[in-house]
């Protein structure tokens, strides 16, 4: 049985994925608003061009911000399924839109809505005040349209079905189940409406009611769960769910939509990302021994650029986080206390992606006293150098610089091979990895062996942080760089062996005896395993790229019980197969390598 962590963590990296378009709607939104764009003074100079992108722009950013229940669904669905397939992406679909239009058909209008209608407009203003409501838990509910549609993705994705039934088997299935699923979903939100939306309401009053004993508790919780990844769940809560502004909920979308009250869980990260952790790494630097700190200083600059301009963070907090846990105690408090003197001040921060230079300078001119944070982001600096620095010397920690001859011998040789290939050894070889993927800065792996799994080596490369979540799973910290490192990974690995996904991978299905013997068969006429370069199906027939035409035998595929055999072009051969064509692409697929 899997532990709740073993749970939660892949969807806190599956929410990664829709928050990614965040940044690009925010900046949309921004450019289309009335400072920028839509200045007079800039519509003026330019005939009236400027209004122009700025309503297109507004139009644009709008429509990501007021669809993102839909994008959640999308994001969760393929972020969850064993190869992110876009087949989950569209269970999502239908899950939600059967969850949010079952669900407006049942919400019971309250009376005084319909009465305040005048005559002939009662459908339009019950129309308006449904989706005003059901706007309001749209992240939620896609939220759990992307779980269902993952889930049943990764449970049912190869279900077979009475041959008549076929053509609707394997991944054909996952959809018509979610939208199955979708219609309890309907049920449970429209007839449970009043209750969820009171309990939302509920929530959102006690938080606000909480004050600055909510914000402290926010901030040092966000900070600690990043070791598990479950910061992210969090962050969902405040930032997409709580409070209500003109339909727009969450911190995030009020302050977007415009709410001057909106921005208390997001000031308090500016001071932090932009000034104290940047400050840790000068302190980092300054203790380095003297020998190293030339070799260390461009790396710790750059990571220090990275959380002052983006916000991102994490690679910078690994560096020490288990070295010195109490140190990192500290920086959690720190956060915790900072969004409490930024709420103390009034001040009201926002940002797209995070609270980094690039988001400070973009909603400048939407925030409330935005100037304070320079004092309080200099007097935060100060704190964290003499905190840090002091730490660094007393406890004699190891951090960047000041790491034992040891690691930099490592370091030397692990660099003179191809860096998907360097990690890969580290990680104990092909044969160690049963999954390998990447969020914002970690990558995110399944080990068959965690024994086989060398560090110090790891280290060497560039990771700046290792934490073992279960028995299996392994994340390897390595900043905004691990998307790319988890693609080359896979490129040494053969790419697509590789299940994309940091879920704990379910039991592959057993192929039954006569699909394998089958599948063997089919193999052997289409020129062998070695011949066939890639396979796919549609509907009745098998779709496959060789790499030899003449090595294929279609007497023998017919005698397989082939319909038909069709050479589209030099390589590419279609066999007609009939319903089954799937599941023999499947079972075919299953074959030992």
């Amino acid at each position: 049985m899997k532990s709740p962590l073993e749970v939660l963590q892949p969807l806190g990296r599956a929410l990664m994925l829709p928050i990614a378009v965040l940044p690009v709607a925010a900046l949309l939104l921004r450019l289309g608003q009335g400072d920028l764009l839509g200045a007079p003074a800039l519509a003026a100079m330019s005939g009236g061009l400027s209004l122009t992108l700025a309503s297109v722009f507004g139009a644009a950013g709008g429509a990501i911000f007021g669809n993102l229940g839909l994008i959640f669904a999308i994001g969760v669905a393929v972020g969850l399924a064993r190869e992110n397939h876009g087949a989950a992406g569209l269970a999502g679909v239908v899950a939600y839109l059967v969850a949010t239009k079952g669900a407006d058909a049942l919400i019971a209008v309250p009376p005084e809505v319909a009465a305040k209608a005048v005559e002939g407009t009662r459908d339009l203003v019950v129309a308006a005040w449904k989706a005003k409501e059901i706007g309001k838990l749209s992240i939620p509910v896609g939220i759990l349209s992307g779980l269902i549609a993952g889930t049943l993705y990764n449970r049912y994705s190869t279900i077979k079905l009475p041959e008549y039934l076929a053509f609707f088997g394997g991944r054909r299935f996952v959809p018509i189940a979610a939208g199955l699923a979708g219609v309890g979903l309907a049920l449970v939100f429209g007839f449970g409406w009043g209750f969820l939306e009171a309990g939302v309401d509920g929530l959102s009053s006690l938080v606000v009611a909480s004050g600055d004993v909510g914000l402290f508790i926010y901030g040092v919780l966000n900070r600690l769960l990043i070791v598990t990844g479950l910061h992210h769940i969090l962050n969902n809560v405040v930032w997409f769910i709580l409070g209500d502004f003109n339909g727009a909920t969450g911190d995030l979308n009020r302050f977007a939509a415009g709410d001057p009250t909106a921005g208390a869980f997001m000031s308090g990260f500016f001071p932090v990302m932009m000034f104290g952790l940047p400050a840790a790494c000068l302190a980092m630097l300054h203790t380095a021994r003297p020998e190293r700190r030339k070799a260390v200083g461009g790396m710790l600059t750059s990571l220090a650029l990275t959380s002052f301009l983006t916000g991102v963070t994490e690679p910078i907090e690994f560096s020490f986080m288990f070295l010195a846990p109490l140190l990192y105690a500290v920086h959690a408090v720190l956060t915790g206390l900072s969004m409490v003197i930024m709420n103390l001040l009034d001040v009201k921060l926002g940002f797209g992606f995070s609270a980094g230079l690039f988001d400070y300078v973009l909603n400048f001119n939407k925030a409330t006293r935005p100037l304070l944070l320079i004092p309080v982001g200099l007097a935060y600096a100060g704190v964290y150098y003499v905190v840090f620095r002091w730490v660094i010397i007393r406890f004699d920690l190891k951090t960047p610089g000041r790491e034992p001859d040891e690691a930099i011998t490592i370091a030397v040789k692990a660099a003179a091979g191809g860096r998907g290939e360097d990690f890969l050894t580290a990680l104990g070889g092909a044969a160690n990895l049963a999954s390998v993927d990447a969020c914002t800065t970690r990558l995110r792996l399944i080990v068959t062996g965690e024994g086989q799994v060398d560090e110090p080596r790891l280290k060497a490369l560039g990771a700046r942080g290792i934490v073992r979540p279960s028995e299996r799973a392994l994340q390897v910290v390595l900043g905004p760089i691990a998307d790319q490192v988890a693609g080359e990974i896979r490129a040494a690995m053969g790419g697509a062996s590789v299940a994309r996904s940091a879920t704990v991978p379910e039991p592959q299905p057993a192929v039954e005896a006569g699909d394998r013997v089958m599948a063997e068969r089919l193999v052997a006429a289409l020129g062998g395993s070695r011949n066939i370069e890639t396979l796919g199906s549609c509907t009745s027939r098998l779709r496959v790229v060789v790499l030899d035409p003449l090595a294929i035998d279609e007497a023998a595929l017919k005698t397989l019980g082939a319909r038909g055999v069709a050479r589209i072009g030099e390589r590419t051969i279609h066999v007609v197969m009939g319903p089954q064509a799937d599941a023999l692409a499947e079972a075919i697929r299953l074959l030992p390598a």
